[in-house]
C-alpha cells in the first residue's frame, strides 16, 4: 500500500475517533497509552499530552468497582482482555482530573497485528447517565431555583420537597425509601489549615462523587455547610446500607488536586422510613446515626439495626 495512502487513512481514522462522544484510548501490551481521543479528554479532564506514554494505571484513571475497590492492579478488564483475548464490558468508576469519581461503562478488546499477535488493547468508555436527560434535569432544577450554587446539587428546599413526596408515596402505596445523612469529617480543620478555597473544592468534589454513587432517580442534596442528605427510593434495609457504604468508599477514593496529600472521608447515618414517621423524625434519626459514626471513629456508616439490620464496622 502506498505510504501516502496509509498516512491519509490514519488521519481519517484519527479524525473519526476524535469526533466520537465516547472516550477511546489505546494501550500497548504493557498498558502504556498510545492514543487518547477528544471524548476521553472531555470525560476525564485529562488532555492527550498529559497521558500519552504513561501507563493507564499510573495514577490516571484509577478504575474502581462499585464498592470503591481498585481494579488497576488486580482484575483490570483491559489487562484481562490483553492476556486472554476475551472482550469484556463493565460498569465502573474512574477518577476525573479534578478529583471526583465518574461512573462509566467500559468495553475492552484486543488489538492485533497482521499476523494475529496481540499488540495491545483498546478501551471505550461512556458516561453512565444519558447526557440529554442530565442536562434537562439540571435545567429544570435551575429554573425553579432549587440548586445549590457552589456544588450544583439540589438544595435543602428541594430535598425537603422530595422527602414529603416520598413520605406521601409510602403512606399511599407502601413504597419504601431511605434517608442517608452525610457529613464531611474534620472539615473545619481543612478550612483552617488550607483555606476556604480548598474547603470549597472539597465540598464540590464530595458532591460530584456522591451524585455519581447513586441511581439517577435518587436525590443527593446539599443540606447545609458540609452536610449532605440522600433520599434513596425503592430500597430495602440491606440495600440502603450498601448504598451508604458505596458513597463512603468512593469519597474516600477521591482526590483534591490542589492538595494531593489531603484525605477526605465522610461519616454517614442511614435509616429506612416507616408509616409512623414524620419527615422531621426521619432526618433526625439519620442525623443521630451519623453522629454515632463520628463518635465511633469517623469514615463509617451507622444504620438502623431494626430495619437495616446492620451497623457497618469499617476500620
Amino acid at each position: 500500500m502506498p505510504r501516502q495512502l496509509m498516512k491519509d487513512e490514519s488521519i481519517f481514522y484519527k479524525s473519526l475517533l476524535d469526533n466520537l462522544y465516547d472516550g477511546v484510548y489505546f494501550v500497548d501490551r504493557d498498558r502504556r497509552i498510545t492514543y487518547w481521543n477528544k471524548g476521553a479528554e472531555r470525560i476525564t479532564g485529562y488532555a492527550a499530552a498529559e497521558v500519552l506514554g504513561k501507563h493507564c494505571f499510573d495514577n490516571i484513571l484509577m478504575h474502581t468497582d462499585r464498592e470503591g475497590k481498585s481494579l488497576c492492579r488486580g482484575v483490570c478488564p483491559l489487562a484481562g482482555c490483553i492476556n486472554d483475548r476475551r472482550e469484556r464490558s463493565a460498569d465502573i468508576y474512574l477518577k476525573h482530573k479534578d478529583g471526583h469519581r465518574v461512573r462509566v461503562n467500559v468495553r475492552v478488546a484486543t488489538m492485533l497485528d497482521d499476523k494475529g499477535a496481540v499488540v495491545g488493547g483498546i478501551e471505550i468508555f461512556t458516561e453512565n447517565m444519558p447526557a440529554a436527560a442530565a442536562i434537562e434535569r439540571l435545567a429544570e432544577l435551575e429554573r425553579i431555583a432549587y440548586i445549590d450554587s457552589l456544588t450544583g446539587l439540589p438544595n435543602r428546599r428541594y430535598a425537603e420537597i422530595t422527602l414529603h413526596a416520598r413520605m406521601d408515596e409510602l403512606q399511599r402505596y407502601g413504597w419504601l425509601f431511605g434517608v442517608i445523612f452525610i457529613d464531611i469529617d474534620n472539615f473545619k480543620s481543612v478550612n483552617d489549615r488550607y483555606g476556604h478555597q480548598c474547603g470549597d473544592e472539597v465540598l464540590k468534589t464530595v458532591a460530584k462523587t456522591l451524585q455519581n454513587s447513586v441511581r439517577s432517580f435518587d436525590v443527593i442534596s446539599r443540606w447545609g455547610g458540609e452536610e449532605y442528605l440522600a433520599v434513596i427510593a425503592n430500597v430495602e434495609g440491606d440495600e440502603l446500607v450498601a448504598t451508604a457504604n458505596r458513597c463512603r468508599a468512593l469519597v474516600e477514593g477521591s482526590f483534591i488536586p490542589a492538595v494531593p496529600s489531603l484525605r477526605v472521608t465522610i461519616s454517614l447515618g442511614a435509616t429506612l422510613a416507616s408509616r409512623a414517621d414524620s419527615v422531621d423524625a426521619i432526618v433526625t434519626r439519620a442525623d443521630r446515626f451519623m453522629y454515632e459514626s463520628k463518635k465511633a471513629g469517623r469514615n463509617r456508616v451507622t444504620a438502623d439495626q431494626l430495619r437495616g439490620r446492620q451497623v457497618d464496622d469499617h476500620r
